[in-house]
């Protein structure tokens, strides 16, 4: 069982930048897949980015392809969302969900996935 807490979530201009971090604790880190889900109001969460359990593999939505970086820290059993160039479209609630056993690539569909975090509000304004 893993437990995952969000944190970095703010009110950033538009072209401006934020860093998510996902800090996971009861489990073995190294074994899970970690992805960014957001969601924002009156729209279905949607898969942002991912992350396999060796961290040799990134995945990434079309919409934010170029803009966010995905990575993971072994040492401080966290993973990392850097967001650039945000833009007014990219305000929601981001989620970090974990998942053990994806044999390969990602997978891109919230309910397929076993934890989650409680979220943490990104808001970018003009």
């Amino acid at each position: 069982q893993v437990q995952l807490v969000e944190s970095g979530g703010s009110v950033v201009q538009a072209g401006g930048s934020l860093r998510l971090s996902c800090a996971a604790s009861g489990g073995t880190f190294s074994r899970y897949a970690m992805v960014w889900f957001r969601q924002a109001p009156g729209a279905e969460r949607e898969f942002v980015a991912g992350i396999r359990r060796s961290g040799g593999s990134t995945y990434y939505a079309d919409s934010v392809k170029g803009r966010f970086t995905i990575s993971r820290d072994y040492a401080r059993n966290t993973v990392y969302l850097q967001m650039n160039s945000l833009k007014l479209e990219d305000t929601a609630v981001y989620y970090c969900a974990a998942k053990v056993g994806i044999s390969s690539g990602i997978l891109y569909y919230a309910h397929e996935y076993d934890y989650w975090g409680q979220g943490t509000q990104v808001t970018v304004s003009s």
